[in-house]
């Protein structure tokens, strides 16, 4: 004799809805997706700048004129990233620390994902012409452009996101083509932001969350050493809320740290 137990149907239409609602809420505190794209860095920063215009908050700014080559990439490309970029995200790599420094300090190096309002036909013919060479991964084009001593590679994600970075790795870009190629996940994304993320206050504009590290002031890795005394963690972000409001915070190693960084800035 087989008894068979059967879930109720309002049971399991009240799970499936229990676990939308969760889905959404988790992706309402996840950081965006162009950042979740990024790879393993130093520090991070994002800006919405669909929602920037739609404020106005740069309404009352005057034409800056064009340089010659972004004229150029303009006409060819018919993308103008004020008028086209809708969101920008940015990982930020330090130099790497050596035991002897080098004459001239080293700049540190950025990874980049764009999303807006692209002619995918006409950007990568604008890429393959300055590109010195085309590699595919995944079946995803990466363009190697050499740009002042070193290599920027570049990859068309989708009809409206590109990637970016001048790393010294390949694999740094070729990480982000395959973060694109997954299913997105609120979950998902660069352990600093995963920690650190949930400190951005709703409706934020734009946001950066970086290290500091106050043993190695040199001008590639960060201009803020000199406030802090033990590694620390800031979060600072702007929204808009008629006017535009500014807010940074740092994570120290410590109360005492926090204690003396207050006395110190007030």
């Amino acid at each position: 004799m087989r008894i068979r137990r059967r879930l109720p149907i309002w049971l399991g239409v009240g799970l499936v809805a229990l676990a939308i609602a969760l889905a959404v809420v988790l992706r309402q505190h996840a950081p965006p997706e162009p950042a979740r794209l990024l790879p393993g860095a130093d520090g991070y920063l994002y800006v919405n700048l669909k929602w920037v215009r739609r404020a106005n908050i740069a309404g009352q700014l005057p034409d800056v004129p064009h340089e010659a080559e972004y004229q150029e990439f303009i006409q060819a490309t018919g993308f103008q990233f004020e008028r086209d970029l809708d969101q920008a995200a940015f990982a930020i790599h330090y130099p790497v620390k050596r035991k002897v420094q080098p004459a001239t300090p080293e700049p540190a190096r950025f990874s980049e994902v764009f999303v807006g309002r692209i002619d995918g036909e006409r950007l990568r013919a604008y890429l393959g012409k300055i590109s010195g060479s085309v590699e595919s991964y995944r079946s995803v084009d990466i363009y190697n452009i050499p740009l002042e001593g070193r290599t920027l590679r570049v990859a068309v994600l989708g009809f409206d996101t590109v990637a970016a970075s001048n790393h010294d790795d390949p694999l740094v870009i070729r990480g982000i083509v395959d973060r694109s190629r997954k299913v997105a996940s609120p979950f998902g994304g660069p352990a600093l932001l995963r920690r650190f993320y949930k400190y951005v206050p709703l409706a934020t504009l734009a946001w950066a969350i970086f290290k500091v590290d106050p043993v190695d002031s040199s001008p590639g890795r960060n201009a803020l050493s000199f406030l802090f005394t033990s590694p620390t963690t800031v979060v600072a972000s702007a929204r808009y809320l008629g006017k535009v409001h500014f807010r940074a915070e740092a994570f120290t190693g410590g109360k005492d740290e926090a204690q003396r960084l207050t006395e110190q800035l007030g």
